[in-house]
């Protein structure tokens, strides 16, 4: 039993924002109530549990800090299987847990790719034994080629949330036609990388002023907005679910806009780095700067914070994209792109978007917790304590917000609290933002109602 005590609770799926303490039983949320009001109930079930010899009280005193949902990334890289000298799924889940996140959506570029039922039962089977809740994607199409759908409705069966290239785009459009009247028919969203590779020469880095003094021609800001144009239109045709991935520049975040005033099932995602960084930064950071999309213009940086700010983009999401040290010390053009995002994002939120008069801080919340896991159905499977042990039921309950009966995940944070962006839980430390002071530092992570993250262990 677990008794969080004089916290700001802050739940943006209710609204509520006020200080609460917590107790938390079997993995769920047992009550919610004013400051020193739980004390004589937990007292009580503590008497209760002491007959049966299982009698365990830890107090958190969460005065001064903030109490949130745990945090919810839909867009994930582990690398494993294939590329664990990068990272896996345990260490990915470690550098989830210092960050904050209860709730993760690995993508499917490994080895094997995410479109076959035995990878998905390794990746969700090891995630399983992570202490927080990693979900798996599933690919649209055979080996990420782009040529041949994969079997949807089996990989749903294994326990896929959501369907994804990312890494490559679908350029070939009757694929993606098919792939929206499939998934509109499951009600499973489709997550796209949007880069027509018909128009860029060096990946990685915007065209612009920035490539021609490295000597490169660039990824032009044409190869996203052509992309966007025409999914949107395919998906308004289909009525499929669609999310704009790590969208980069300003004129996506528009079509974004109008496509939303009419069909709510568009979404877009952004990335921590494409509200803070534009692509000066690879002339300060080289090939920590390097991303696909890449890092755009001030302008495009304005335009996404403004469609986070307004709703047009409903969710944070890392990419983080964890590479050895050998790689990205190789010379631009042929380094990977992508920088790892976990143990940063809350922080960055936090800087780059509530202490820079962007947004309140329960707004920058929901797009981190209740929204993207409303959007890609994300639920915790909860045993049911009032069923019998010989036929226990199994209670499916929505992840990314505080409610009674609900599951015990939550970040608790300071807010104003700094601390020196440097020792990392991933096995990565591809960022640029290494030796950066951040605001929001995380002091526990709680999943499943157990502390699997302290800052003070």
């Amino acid at each position: 039993m677990l008794l969080i005590k004089n916290g700001r609770l802050m739940d943006p799926a209710s609204g509520l924002d006020g200080y609460r303490d917590i107790l938390v039983h079997n993995g769920r949320i047992a009550k919610v109530g004013l400051c020193g009001t739980l004390d004589d109930m937990a007292t009580e079930a503590m008497s209760v549990l002491s007959e049966d010899g299982m009698a365990r009280l830890d107090e958190i005193d969460a005065g001064g800090m903030i109490i949130a949902p745990g945090l919810v990334d839909a867009h994930v890289h582990f690398r494993d299987p294939g590329f664990t000298d990068k990272e896996d799924i345990i260490t990915g889940a470690g550098a989830a847990k210092k960050g904050g996140f209860t709730s993760v959506v690995m993508m499917g570029n490994t080895n094997p790719t995410m479109d076959n039922a035995e990878t998905i039962r390794y990746a969700l089977g090891k995630g399983a034994g992570t202490g927080i809740r990693v979900f798996s994607c599933a690919n649209i199409t055979r080996g990420m080629q782009g040529k041949e759908l994969t079997d949807m409705e089996a990989l749903l069966e294994e326990g896929a949330v959501l369907f994804t290239d990312d890494g490559k785009p679908l350029t070939d459009e009757s694929i993606m036609r098919s792939a929206c009247e499939k998934s509109a028919a499951l009600n499973k969203v489709l997550s796209l990388h949007e880069e027509d590779p018909s128009y860029i020469s060096e990946n990685g880095i915007n065209a612009g002023e920035v490539a021609e003094s490295l000597g490169l021609k660039g990824s032009p800001r044409d190869a996203e907005i052509a992309m966007v144009k025409r999914d949107i239109a395919i998906a308004n045709a289909t009525g499929a679910h669609i999310t704009i991935q790590h969208i980069s520049t300003g004129e996506a975040v528009e079509m974004v806009r109008e496509a939303r005033k009419t069909n709510p099932r568009i979404h877009a995602e952004a990335t921590p780095h494409h509200f803070t960084l534009t692509d000066e930064a690879v002339l300060k950071y080289g090939t920590m700067a390097k991303m696909n999309p890449p890092l755009r213009k001030e302008s495009d940086r304005l335009a996404i914070i403004e469609g986070l700010a307004d709703g047009t983009i409903e969710t944070i999401a890392t990419d983080h994209a964890p590479h050895t040290k050998e790689e990205k010390e190789k010379e631009i053009t042929k380094a990977p792109s992508g920088i790892i995002g976990l143990e940063t994002s809350l922080g960055l939120g936090i800087r780059e978007l509530v202490k820079a008069g962007h947004m309140d801080m329960m707004t920058l919340l929901a797009r981190m917790t209740c929204q993207p896991a409303d959007i890609y159905g994300l639920y915790a499977f909860l045993i049911n304590p009032e069923e019998s042990e010989e036929s226990p039921v199994v209670d499916v309950m929505p992840v990314g917000r505080i409610y009674e009966g609900g599951p015990a995940d939550f970040v608790i944070f300071s807010e104003n609290e700094e601390y020196i962006v440097g020792e990392f839980a991933s096995k990565a430390s591809n960022t640029p933002f290494i030796g950066e002071k951040l605001p929001g530092k995380i002091h526990f992570t709680i999943c499943g109602g157990n502390i699997v993250y302290a800052s003070n262990l």
